[in-house]
């Protein structure tokens, strides 16, 4: 089972692009962010056509997050628990389940920004991963294949940007952000990229301005998660950093796991 993430930077904007990569990479399940658009003006019909399952959690503008899945889904719940007051459409998770017995459980996130620091954003962006640290406890006591993949605006380690020094200040780099991924790893996830690969230079986001692709002044911001049961299960992963280099690119591209897991 391939698993996904990708935030689109608007879905109905990146269509074409879409529509390509999931052609060529084959993806059994996506998890898309930044959506931009509500439930109804979401594309359903298209990805349909090419084969997908989808569930949508939309917001008007911006935010917003779907998943795509060749399997049907056994359950679909939108929002993260912990805060009735927030609106913001950052939280969607999904059970499949697994041909040969049991389900995967797969969380979509589009954790905020939380910039600027001194502002409101910021208390935001932490009080939102304390949720969803309570929140994967909870799933964690179930013992399933767990895979919660998007959006975290948070560069965990120094060797995840090209140039940290730049981001000290900003708040997917702040002290108190990593702690709180830390704190969220330590319940027992496992970083899939960084389970394969220790190397620098692995992106997933280089900013539109400054010509940030072209000097390759990337950081990586989009990650897979996974629980012991679906860490032991973990083949391989790839980051489609090609992606980028298409025309009207979002400025995040793929990454995507492959799990011991018929399909």
């Amino acid at each position: 089972m391939r698993i996904a993430t990708w935030n689109v930077n608007s879905v109905r904007l990146r269509l074409d692009n879409t529509l390509t990569w999931l052609k060529e990479r084959q993806p059994d399940l996506v998890c898309l962010q930044e959506i931009k658009c509500q439930d109804d003006q979401f594309p359903r019909e298209v990805f349909e056509s090419a084969g997908y399952n989808v569930a949508v959690h939309g917001q008007k503008g911006f935010n917003g997050v779907a998943v795509l899945s060749r399997l049907p889904f056994d359950e679909v719940k939108a929002g993260l628990p912990g805060d009735e007051a927030d609106v913001q459409s950052r939280f969607i998770e999904v059970v499949v389940s697994r041909p040969g017995g049991g389900v995967v459980r797969v969380c979509g996130i589009y954790l905020p920004n939380g910039n600027p620091p001194d502002t409101e954003k910021y208390p935001y962006k932490l009080a939102w991963m304390a949720r969803l640290k309570a929140h994967i406890a909870e799933r964690l006591a179930l013992e399933e294949p767990l895979i919660v993949a998007g959006d975290y605006n948070v560069i965990p380690e120094p060797e995840d940007a090209a140039h940290p020094e730049a981001w000290v200040r900003d708040a997917l780099f702040l002290p108190r952000t990593r702690a709180a991924f830390r704190a969220i790893e330590n319940l027992g996830l496992t970083d899939a990229l960084r389970a394969s690969s220790d190397a620098a230079g692995l992106y997933t986001f280089w900013d539109y301005q400054a010509g940030a692709w072209q000097k390759n002044n990337g950081i990586r911001i989009d990650h897979l998660l996974l629980s012991p049961q679906a860490a032991d299960l973990l083949k391989g992963v790839g980051i489609d950093k090609h992606v980028r280099s298409w025309e009207k690119p979002s400025d995040h591209v793929p990454v995507w796991a492959d799990l011991d897991i018929a399909a």
